[in-house]
């Protein structure tokens, strides 16, 4: 993922709300499932860890991630952003990068 699409990603998941809270409970399949959901629904998604949880927020994101097949945008703080395209039903239209 090229810096120029990572910036339009941040940029569309800044305002959206956190649908995805990882406690104390840690990394259960029911977490992977509604981030699985989610991924397929909209594409792109906010996530927050909560003090509680046993891993750090790196780590939370890009396990994920990887469970999920889908992409880090962003760490920050406590909450990360994931992106997934949805092959069927696109949602969100990428810029394209320029030919050199």
């Amino acid at each position: 993922m090229t810096s120029k699409i990572r910036a339009f990603l941040r940029g569309l998941a800044n305002p959206l709300e956190t649908i995805l809270m990882v406690g104390k409970g840690g990394l259960t399949p029911e977490i992977m499932k509604q981030a699985d959901d989610a991924l397929t629904a909209r594409e792109l998604m906010k996530g927050k860890v909560l003090e509680t949880s046993p891993e750090p927020v790196k780590a939370v994101a890009e396990a994920i991630a990887k469970e999920v097949r889908a992409e880090v945008v962003q760490v920050i703080g406590q909450k990360f952003v994931l992106y997934r395209r949805n092959p069927e039903e696109p949602k969100i239209q990428l810029p394209r990068e320029r030919k050199k």
